[in-house]
């Protein structure tokens, strides 16, 4: 099993010292991956619910703003060098999807084609409105725009017809160096995302489950599949446990529920502060 990190850039800890340090700690002990997260603007008032705390609040201030995710990953990727680099997850329905694939391709050519796109409809209504993009049909959204994205860095004349985006004939380069496109990993724990996995995904992006509830979903996934005439060999399990304690026993129950990586959430008060982060977690890569 693969482990990688979830890192929560956040100002204004996550210097351009801490990225360099991170990514580079993080290759030396054999890390899989770097996962970074999304959030264009936070709000000191909300009323929609952050599904992975009990309160409904994300633990992050609103003055403690997140970095841009294809941004940091390509800083990332001129700090490294074998390294897998994930979104995790990247907010597509709220995004411009022709941007979108620009960037995503951007830092697979930089990177050598080493990019994860790990992609959720979200669950922030406020960041939504202050983008002035419907909340409303989110998951039919995320469907045309993924659409968007395939055509540009799939076909030398892209085009796309659909009921929430209309590209006209376009040309876009650079093309992902991966081919056909960098990795889908579809975030989120309904239902409904795990038809997104089955039916457009080369991976599920499963966040804050303890292993007994993983393999109640890894059921459903399993059925989804299997009615896209799929399998789950055919998509690559990764599961963070974020608030949830990592211990060798809950990593075992991952192992043996069929997990493929285990994302380890990584994160210090500054870059002198990585060191001891990074070799407390490097026992699981070593497990």
């Amino acid at each position: 099993m693969k482990v990688g990190l979830f890192a929560p850039f956040a100002n204004p800890y996550a210097t351009p010292e801490y990225i360099e340090a991170l990514g580079k700690g993080a290759e030396e002990r054999g890390f899989d991956s770097l996962w970074v997260a999304e959030h264009v603007v936070l709000f000191d008032d909300y009323e929609s619910a952050y599904p992975y705390a009990e309160d409904g609040k994300i633990p992050v201030p609103a003055e403690s703003g997140i970095l841009d995710p294809f941004i940091s990953l390509t800083y990332l990727a001129g700090c490294t060098t074998t390294i897998r680099l994930g979104t995790g997850i990247c907010l597509v329905p709220q995004r411009n999807p022709v941007y979108t694939a620009k960037e995503a391709a951007t830092v697979d050519w930089l990177s050598n084609g080493r990019l994860e796109l790990g992609i959720g409809v979200g669950w922030l209504a406020e960041e939504f409105q202050a983008l002035g993009v419907p909340f409303e049909h989110r998951g039919s959204r995320c469907r045309d725009y993924i659409a968007v994205l395939k055509t540009l860095w799939c076909d030398d004349v892209s085009q796309f017809d659909g009921d929430y985006y209309t590209l006209p004939p376009t040309r876009q380069f650079p093309k992902p160096v991966q081919q056909p496109h960098p990795p889908l990993h579809f975030g989120g724990e309904s239902d409904a995302a795990l038809r997104r996995v089955a039916e457009l995904g080369q991976g599920w992006y499963g966040f804050n489950l303890t292993p007994d509830e993983l393999k109640e979903r890894l059921q459903r996934l399993d059925t989804l599949l299997e009615r896209r005439g799929r399998t789950r060999d055919d998509i690559e399990i990764s599961i963070c446990p974020y608030m949830l304690p990592a211990t060798p026993e809950t990593i075992q129950g991952y192992r043996e529920a069929g997990v493929d990586r285990v994302i380890l959430t990584a994160l210090a008060a500054d870059a002198a502060g990585l060191p001891v982060v990074l070799d407390s977690l490097a026992g699981f890569v070593e497990a």
